[in-house]
Protein backbone atom coordinates (compact mmCIF):
# COMPACT_ATOMS: atom_id res chain seq x y z
CA UNK A 1 0.00 0.00 0.00
CA UNK A 2 1.12 4.00 -0.56
CA UNK A 3 2.16 5.71 1.96
CA UNK A 4 -0.15 5.79 4.95
CA UNK A 5 -0.58 9.72 5.59
CA UNK A 6 -1.20 9.90 1.62
CA UNK A 7 -3.40 6.87 1.61
CA UNK A 8 -5.69 8.72 4.59
CA UNK A 9 -5.48 12.00 3.35
CA UNK A 10 -7.14 10.46 -0.68
CA UNK A 11 -10.03 8.85 1.56
CA UNK A 12 -10.60 12.26 3.22
CA UNK A 13 -10.27 14.31 0.11
CA UNK A 14 -12.64 11.72 -1.85
CA UNK A 15 -15.36 11.36 1.15
CA UNK A 16 -15.78 15.73 1.44
CA UNK A 17 -16.33 15.94 -2.57
CA UNK A 18 -18.48 13.00 -2.20
CA UNK A 19 -20.40 14.66 0.97
CA UNK A 20 -21.29 17.68 -1.06
CA UNK A 21 -22.16 15.89 -3.84
CA UNK A 22 -24.75 14.09 -1.13
CA UNK A 23 -26.12 17.39 -0.33
CA UNK A 24 -28.04 17.89 -3.54
CA UNK A 25 -29.17 14.16 -3.55
CA UNK A 26 -32.77 13.79 -2.83
CA UNK A 27 -34.16 11.83 -0.24
CA UNK A 28 -35.77 8.93 -2.20
CA UNK A 29 -32.44 8.09 -4.27
CA UNK A 30 -30.69 7.74 -0.87
CA UNK A 31 -33.64 5.42 -0.26
CA UNK A 32 -33.42 3.73 -3.02
CA UNK A 33 -29.76 3.17 -2.34
CA UNK A 34 -30.63 1.68 0.72
CA UNK A 35 -32.86 -0.94 -0.56
CA UNK A 36 -30.57 -2.18 -3.24
CA UNK A 37 -27.48 -2.46 -0.26
CA UNK A 38 -30.11 -4.55 1.39
CA UNK A 39 -30.82 -6.36 -1.47
CA UNK A 40 -27.49 -7.22 -2.04
CA UNK A 41 -26.26 -8.53 1.62
CA UNK A 42 -29.54 -10.91 0.94
CA UNK A 43 -27.88 -11.83 -2.42
CA UNK A 44 -24.46 -12.14 -0.93
CA UNK A 45 -25.26 -14.43 2.39
CA UNK A 46 -22.77 -17.22 1.12
CA UNK A 47 -19.59 -14.84 0.59
CA UNK A 48 -20.80 -13.25 3.47
CA UNK A 49 -20.35 -15.94 5.88
CA UNK A 50 -17.04 -17.62 4.02
CA UNK A 51 -15.79 -14.12 5.12
CA UNK A 52 -17.03 -14.26 8.29
CA UNK A 53 -15.91 -18.36 8.89
CA UNK A 54 -12.15 -16.82 7.90
CA UNK A 55 -12.69 -14.21 10.81
CA UNK A 56 -14.17 -16.44 13.55
CA UNK A 57 -11.21 -18.86 12.87
CA UNK A 58 -8.55 -15.94 13.27
CA UNK A 59 -10.08 -15.23 16.28
CA UNK A 60 -10.32 -18.38 17.74
CA UNK A 61 -6.94 -18.88 17.36
CA UNK A 62 -6.02 -15.50 18.69
CA UNK A 63 -8.11 -16.57 21.86
CA UNK A 64 -10.56 -14.16 21.55
CA UNK A 65 -13.22 -15.12 24.10
CA UNK A 66 -16.66 -16.25 23.49
CA UNK A 67 -18.59 -13.44 24.04
CA UNK A 68 -16.29 -11.30 21.06
CA UNK A 69 -16.76 -14.63 19.16
CA UNK A 70 -20.28 -14.40 19.11
CA UNK A 71 -20.18 -10.30 18.58
CA UNK A 72 -18.53 -11.40 15.65
CA UNK A 73 -20.32 -14.03 14.27
CA UNK A 74 -22.74 -13.93 11.29
CA UNK A 75 -25.39 -16.72 10.33
CA UNK A 76 -27.86 -17.07 8.07
CA UNK A 77 -30.12 -15.27 10.85
CA UNK A 78 -27.47 -12.27 11.18
CA UNK A 79 -27.73 -11.53 7.66
CA UNK A 80 -31.38 -11.48 7.42
CA UNK A 81 -31.21 -8.97 10.72
CA UNK A 82 -28.33 -7.10 9.06
CA UNK A 83 -30.36 -6.50 5.63
CA UNK A 84 -33.51 -6.09 7.44
CA UNK A 85 -32.08 -3.20 9.88
CA UNK A 86 -30.84 -1.38 6.48
CA UNK A 87 -34.34 -1.61 5.17
CA UNK A 88 -35.92 -0.43 8.33
CA UNK A 89 -33.70 2.84 7.90
CA UNK A 90 -34.87 3.51 4.06
CA UNK A 91 -38.36 3.28 5.77
CA UNK A 92 -37.95 5.81 7.97
CA UNK A 93 -38.67 9.19 7.05
CA UNK A 94 -35.80 11.91 5.61
CA UNK A 95 -34.57 13.41 8.69
CA UNK A 96 -33.09 16.55 6.19
CA UNK A 97 -34.79 19.50 5.69
CA UNK A 98 -37.22 19.38 8.43
CA UNK A 99 -37.94 22.71 9.66
CA UNK A 100 -36.95 22.54 13.78
CA UNK A 101 -38.28 26.16 14.28
CA UNK A 102 -39.40 28.94 12.23
CA UNK A 103 -40.50 32.15 12.85
CA UNK A 104 -40.96 35.97 11.16
CA UNK A 105 -39.03 38.71 12.51
CA UNK A 106 -40.31 42.04 13.40
CA UNK A 107 -38.30 43.56 10.59
CA UNK A 108 -40.33 41.00 8.12
CA UNK A 109 -37.67 38.70 7.38
CA UNK A 110 -38.82 34.61 7.49
CA UNK A 111 -36.06 32.87 9.92
CA UNK A 112 -36.02 29.05 9.80
CA UNK A 113 -33.85 26.92 11.67
CA UNK A 114 -33.57 23.41 9.19
CA UNK A 115 -32.32 20.26 10.11
CA UNK A 116 -29.25 19.85 7.32
CA UNK A 117 -26.32 16.68 7.12
CA UNK A 118 -23.04 16.99 9.46
CA UNK A 119 -20.93 16.06 6.43
CA UNK A 120 -18.11 13.30 6.94
CA UNK A 121 -18.06 10.96 9.60
CA UNK A 122 -15.52 8.91 10.67
CA UNK A 123 -16.85 5.53 12.06
CA UNK A 124 -14.27 3.82 14.42
CA UNK A 125 -15.07 0.10 15.39
CA UNK A 126 -14.37 -3.37 16.69
CA UNK A 127 -15.16 -6.96 16.46
CA UNK A 128 -19.05 -6.33 15.49
CA UNK A 129 -19.03 -6.76 11.62
CA UNK A 130 -22.67 -5.53 11.40
CA UNK A 131 -21.14 -2.19 12.05
CA UNK A 132 -20.29 -1.62 8.40
CA UNK A 133 -23.93 -1.80 7.03
CA UNK A 134 -25.47 -0.10 10.12
CA UNK A 135 -23.24 2.76 9.69
CA UNK A 136 -23.29 3.19 6.67
CA UNK A 137 -26.89 2.91 6.15
CA UNK A 138 -27.49 5.38 8.79
CA UNK A 139 -24.86 8.00 7.26
CA UNK A 140 -26.38 7.50 3.67
CA UNK A 141 -29.94 8.02 5.45
CA UNK A 142 -29.06 11.54 7.04
CA UNK A 143 -27.13 12.78 3.92
CA UNK A 144 -23.77 11.92 4.90
CA UNK A 145 -20.78 10.57 3.55
CA UNK A 146 -18.42 8.10 5.92
CA UNK A 147 -15.36 6.43 6.27
CA UNK A 148 -15.06 3.07 7.74
CA UNK A 149 -12.59 1.43 9.84
CA UNK A 150 -13.30 -1.58 11.46
CA UNK A 151 -10.86 -3.62 13.68
CA UNK A 152 -8.71 -6.38 12.34
CA UNK A 153 -10.52 -9.59 13.90
CA UNK A 154 -13.45 -8.55 11.38
CA UNK A 155 -11.88 -7.59 8.38
CA UNK A 156 -12.99 -10.26 5.89
CA UNK A 157 -16.22 -9.72 7.38
CA UNK A 158 -16.42 -6.13 7.05
CA UNK A 159 -14.66 -5.98 3.48
CA UNK A 160 -17.67 -7.97 2.35
CA UNK A 161 -20.06 -5.81 3.99
CA UNK A 162 -18.75 -3.26 2.12
CA UNK A 163 -18.52 -4.64 -0.85
CA UNK A 164 -22.39 -4.73 -0.72
CA UNK A 165 -22.94 -1.21 0.05
CA UNK A 166 -20.60 -0.76 -2.76
CA UNK A 167 -22.88 -2.37 -4.67
CA UNK A 168 -25.99 -0.10 -3.83
CA UNK A 169 -24.72 2.75 -3.92
CA UNK A 170 -23.80 2.19 -7.94
CA UNK A 171 -27.01 0.77 -8.31
CA UNK A 172 -28.94 3.90 -7.50
CA UNK A 173 -26.47 5.71 -8.90
CA UNK A 174 -24.34 7.35 -6.37
CA UNK A 175 -20.73 7.75 -5.57
CA UNK A 176 -19.22 5.17 -4.24
CA UNK A 177 -17.06 7.39 -2.40
CA UNK A 178 -19.74 8.34 -0.21
CA UNK A 179 -19.12 4.93 1.74
CA UNK A 180 -15.51 4.07 1.98
CA UNK A 181 -13.76 1.41 4.12
CA UNK A 182 -10.55 1.93 5.59
CA UNK A 183 -8.39 -1.19 3.60
CA UNK A 184 -5.28 -1.45 5.62
CA UNK A 185 -5.60 -2.73 9.37
CA UNK A 186 -1.91 -0.78 10.30
CA UNK A 187 -2.75 1.51 13.44
CA UNK A 188 -1.23 4.69 12.26
CA UNK A 189 -4.01 5.13 9.77
CA UNK A 190 -6.60 6.10 12.44
CA UNK A 191 -4.00 8.61 13.91
CA UNK A 192 -4.18 10.34 10.16
CA UNK A 193 -7.35 10.18 9.78
CA UNK A 194 -7.92 11.77 12.93
CA UNK A 195 -5.81 14.67 11.83
CA UNK A 196 -8.35 15.12 8.61
CA UNK A 197 -9.22 18.82 10.08
CA UNK A 198 -11.56 20.56 7.58
CA UNK A 199 -12.35 17.25 5.80
CA UNK A 200 -13.53 14.79 8.24
CA UNK A 201 -16.38 16.67 10.49
CA UNK A 202 -17.45 13.97 13.11
CA UNK A 203 -15.62 10.67 14.40
CA UNK A 204 -17.74 8.36 16.27
CA UNK A 205 -15.62 5.59 17.76
CA UNK A 206 -16.97 1.86 18.86
CA UNK A 207 -15.07 -0.56 21.33
CA UNK A 208 -13.18 -0.95 24.17
CA UNK A 209 -12.20 1.75 26.67
CA UNK A 210 -8.54 1.96 25.31
CA UNK A 211 -9.83 2.22 21.93
CA UNK A 212 -11.98 5.11 22.64
CA UNK A 213 -9.38 6.80 25.25
CA UNK A 214 -6.99 6.52 22.09
CA UNK A 215 -9.13 8.46 19.34
CA UNK A 216 -10.14 10.78 22.35
CA UNK A 217 -6.25 11.87 22.94
CA UNK A 218 -5.36 11.91 18.96
CA UNK A 219 -8.25 13.44 17.87
CA UNK A 220 -7.79 16.89 16.17
CA UNK A 221 -11.86 16.72 15.05
CA UNK A 222 -15.02 16.15 17.26
CA UNK A 223 -15.52 12.89 18.94
CA UNK A 224 -18.54 11.54 20.22
CA UNK A 225 -18.19 9.06 22.40
CA UNK A 226 -19.90 5.41 23.07
CA UNK A 227 -17.92 4.66 26.27
CA UNK A 228 -18.24 1.35 28.66
CA UNK A 229 -21.27 0.10 29.41
CA UNK A 230 -21.39 -0.39 32.96
CA UNK A 231 -25.01 -0.67 33.35
CA UNK A 232 -26.38 -0.90 36.69
CA UNK A 233 -29.76 -2.62 37.69
CA UNK A 234 -31.54 -1.58 41.11
CA UNK A 235 -34.05 -3.25 42.88
CA UNK A 236 -35.58 -1.01 45.62
CA UNK A 237 -37.20 -2.10 48.62
CA UNK A 238 -40.75 -1.84 47.00
CA UNK A 239 -40.84 -3.88 44.21
CA UNK A 240 -42.26 -7.09 42.88
CA UNK A 241 -40.36 -10.27 43.60
CA UNK A 242 -41.02 -12.30 40.83
CA UNK A 243 -40.40 -9.02 38.67
CA UNK A 244 -37.12 -8.30 40.53
CA UNK A 245 -35.83 -11.53 39.58
CA UNK A 246 -36.93 -12.07 36.09
CA UNK A 247 -35.08 -8.39 35.72
CA UNK A 248 -31.92 -9.13 36.74
CA UNK A 249 -31.35 -12.72 35.03
CA UNK A 250 -32.64 -10.75 31.93
CA UNK A 251 -30.22 -7.94 32.27
CA UNK A 252 -27.21 -9.78 33.09
CA UNK A 253 -27.74 -13.84 31.02
CA UNK A 254 -29.47 -12.94 27.97
CA UNK A 255 -26.62 -11.58 26.21
CA UNK A 256 -23.20 -11.12 28.07
CA UNK A 257 -21.40 -9.62 25.81
CA UNK A 258 -22.93 -6.53 24.55
CA UNK A 259 -22.64 -3.09 26.39
CA UNK A 260 -26.57 -3.08 27.79
CA UNK A 261 -26.07 -6.04 29.62
CA UNK A 262 -26.55 -5.34 33.49
CA UNK A 263 -22.56 -5.63 35.06
CA UNK A 264 -23.68 -4.33 38.54
CA UNK A 265 -26.81 -4.96 40.53
CA UNK A 266 -27.53 -3.09 43.50
CA UNK A 267 -30.22 -4.15 46.29
CA UNK A 268 -31.73 -2.12 48.95
CA UNK A 269 -31.07 -3.27 52.47
CA UNK A 270 -34.92 -4.59 53.14
CA UNK A 271 -34.60 -7.27 50.13
CA UNK A 272 -32.72 -9.57 52.50
CA UNK A 273 -35.03 -9.68 55.20
CA UNK A 274 -37.95 -10.47 52.64
CA UNK A 275 -36.19 -13.13 50.84
CA UNK A 276 -35.74 -11.50 47.71
CA UNK A 277 -31.79 -10.44 48.00
CA UNK A 278 -31.62 -14.43 48.44
CA UNK A 279 -33.66 -15.22 45.25
CA UNK A 280 -31.88 -12.53 42.96
CA UNK A 281 -28.95 -14.35 44.05
CA UNK A 282 -29.58 -17.63 43.48
CA UNK A 283 -31.23 -17.30 40.22
CA UNK A 284 -27.92 -15.56 38.49
CA UNK A 285 -25.84 -18.58 40.52
CA UNK A 286 -28.27 -20.94 38.60
CA UNK A 287 -27.50 -19.74 35.45
CA UNK A 288 -23.67 -19.39 36.05
CA UNK A 289 -23.04 -16.17 36.79
CA UNK A 290 -19.99 -15.47 38.84
CA UNK A 291 -21.64 -12.83 41.70
CA UNK A 292 -18.49 -10.15 43.23
CA UNK A 293 -20.45 -8.80 45.98
CA UNK A 294 -19.86 -6.70 49.31
CA UNK A 295 -20.22 -8.41 52.94
CA UNK A 296 -23.99 -8.46 53.39
CA UNK A 297 -23.93 -10.08 50.08
CA UNK A 298 -21.48 -12.75 50.66
CA UNK A 299 -23.88 -12.97 53.88
CA UNK A 300 -26.71 -14.58 51.74
CA UNK A 301 -24.88 -16.20 48.86
CA UNK A 302 -22.11 -18.90 49.55
CA UNK A 303 -20.72 -18.43 46.39
CA UNK A 304 -19.83 -14.87 45.48
CA UNK A 305 -16.22 -13.71 45.96
CA UNK A 306 -15.58 -10.48 47.63
CA UNK A 307 -15.64 -7.77 45.05
CA UNK A 308 -12.77 -5.32 44.86
CA UNK A 309 -13.22 -1.16 44.41
CA UNK A 310 -12.18 -2.33 40.74
CA UNK A 311 -15.29 -4.25 40.43
CA UNK A 312 -17.74 -1.66 40.86
CA UNK A 313 -16.04 0.34 37.79
CA UNK A 314 -16.27 -2.81 35.32
CA UNK A 315 -17.27 -3.91 31.89
CA UNK A 316 -17.47 -7.83 32.41
CA UNK A 317 -18.66 -8.61 29.03
CA UNK A 318 -18.98 -11.84 30.39
CA UNK A 319 -21.15 -13.99 33.19
CA UNK A 320 -20.01 -12.08 36.06
CA UNK A 321 -21.66 -9.47 38.00
CA UNK A 322 -21.05 -7.19 40.47
CA UNK A 323 -23.54 -6.95 43.50
CA UNK A 324 -23.94 -4.78 46.51
CA UNK A 325 -26.45 -3.83 48.79
CA UNK A 326 -27.83 -0.43 50.01
CA UNK A 327 -29.68 1.14 52.64
CA UNK A 328 -31.44 3.49 50.31
CA UNK A 329 -32.39 4.91 46.67
CA UNK A 330 -29.93 7.77 47.16
CA UNK A 331 -27.16 5.50 48.15
CA UNK A 332 -27.93 3.39 45.16
CA UNK A 333 -28.19 6.66 43.16
CA UNK A 334 -25.24 7.60 44.30
CA UNK A 335 -22.94 4.30 43.33
CA UNK A 336 -24.61 4.63 39.90
CA UNK A 337 -23.15 8.32 39.78
CA UNK A 338 -19.84 7.71 41.05
CA UNK A 339 -19.11 4.49 39.05
CA UNK A 340 -21.50 4.39 36.27
CA UNK A 341 -20.82 4.95 32.44
CA UNK A 342 -23.78 7.36 32.04
CA UNK A 343 -24.81 4.61 29.57
CA UNK A 344 -28.22 2.71 30.72
CA UNK A 345 -29.21 2.12 34.73
CA UNK A 346 -32.88 0.83 35.78
CA UNK A 347 -34.68 0.51 38.18
CA UNK A 348 -37.37 -2.28 39.34
CA UNK A 349 -39.81 -0.96 42.23
CA UNK A 350 -44.11 -1.05 42.58
CA UNK A 351 -43.45 2.99 44.36
CA UNK A 352 -44.02 5.44 41.33
CA UNK A 353 -42.15 8.62 43.60
CA UNK A 354 -38.88 6.25 43.88
CA UNK A 355 -39.39 5.55 40.03
CA UNK A 356 -39.44 9.67 39.55
CA UNK A 357 -36.69 10.09 42.02
CA UNK A 358 -33.94 8.07 40.86
CA UNK A 359 -35.23 8.45 36.66
CA UNK A 360 -34.35 12.83 37.73
CA UNK A 361 -31.38 11.80 39.67
CA UNK A 362 -29.52 9.42 37.71
CA UNK A 363 -27.03 10.72 35.38
CA UNK A 364 -27.37 8.59 32.63
CA UNK A 365 -27.79 8.51 29.04
CA UNK A 366 -30.95 5.70 29.35
CA UNK A 367 -32.89 5.88 33.10
CA UNK A 368 -35.24 2.66 32.69
CA UNK A 369 -38.38 1.80 34.92
CA UNK A 370 -39.10 -1.93 35.32
CA UNK A 371 -37.35 -3.29 32.21
CA UNK A 372 -34.34 -4.79 31.37
CA UNK A 373 -31.45 -2.66 30.64
CA UNK A 374 -31.02 -4.51 27.28
CA UNK A 375 -33.65 -2.77 25.48
CA UNK A 376 -31.04 0.24 25.72
CA UNK A 377 -30.65 0.02 21.45
CA UNK A 378 -31.33 1.72 18.65
CA UNK A 379 -33.92 -0.97 16.99
CA UNK A 380 -35.33 -1.27 20.60
CA UNK A 381 -36.12 1.95 20.05
CA UNK A 382 -37.45 2.37 17.05
CA UNK A 383 -34.27 4.01 14.98
CA UNK A 384 -33.66 1.09 12.93
CA UNK A 385 -30.46 0.84 14.18
CA UNK A 386 -27.56 2.92 15.74
CA UNK A 387 -24.41 4.51 15.20
CA UNK A 388 -23.65 3.85 18.73
CA UNK A 389 -25.52 4.72 22.24
CA UNK A 390 -23.70 7.99 23.37
CA UNK A 391 -22.37 8.47 26.80
CA UNK A 392 -21.30 12.44 26.50
CA UNK A 393 -23.95 14.89 26.86
CA UNK A 394 -23.41 16.64 23.34
CA UNK A 395 -24.41 16.81 20.62
CA UNK A 396 -26.05 13.30 21.23
CA UNK A 397 -27.17 11.12 23.92
CA UNK A 398 -28.54 7.59 24.33
CA UNK A 399 -28.95 5.29 21.16
CA UNK A 400 -28.00 7.57 17.91
CA UNK A 401 -30.65 7.45 15.23
CA UNK A 402 -30.23 8.79 11.72
CA UNK A 403 -31.87 12.12 12.97
CA UNK A 404 -28.32 12.04 15.55
CA UNK A 405 -25.83 12.40 12.52
CA UNK A 406 -27.17 15.63 11.63
CA UNK A 407 -26.95 19.54 12.59
CA UNK A 408 -28.85 22.41 11.45
CA UNK A 409 -28.38 25.68 9.60
CA UNK A 410 -30.23 28.77 9.94
CA UNK A 411 -31.78 29.93 6.66
CA UNK A 412 -33.07 33.57 6.42
CA UNK A 413 -35.24 35.06 3.66
CA UNK A 414 -35.77 38.70 3.28
CA UNK A 415 -37.24 41.34 0.52
CA UNK A 416 -34.47 43.62 0.75
CA UNK A 417 -34.21 44.44 4.31
CA UNK A 418 -30.86 46.28 4.98
CA UNK A 419 -30.10 46.90 8.83
CA UNK A 420 -29.67 50.43 9.77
Amino acid sequence: MENIKTYCDGLAERAQAASRALSAVPGSVRDEALREIAKAIRGSADTLKAANARDLEAGEANGLTAAMLDRLKIDDAAIEKIASSVDQIAAQNDPLGAILEGKVLPNGIKLQKVRVAIGVVLIIFESRPNVTSDAAALCLKSGNATVLRGGKEAVHSNMALAACVQAGLKAAGLNPDTVQLVETTDRAAVGELLKQEGKIDLCIPRGGKSLIKAVVEQAHIPVIKHYTGNCHTYVDGQCDADMAVDLCVNAKTQRTGVCNATETILLHKDLIENGIAKRICDALVEKGVEIRGDDRVRGICDTAKPATEEDWGEEYLDMIVAMKVVDSLDEAVDHINAYGSKHTDAIVTTSIDAAERFTKLTDTANAFVNCSTRFSDGGEYGLGAEIGISTDKLHSRGPMGAADLTTYKWIATGNGQCRG
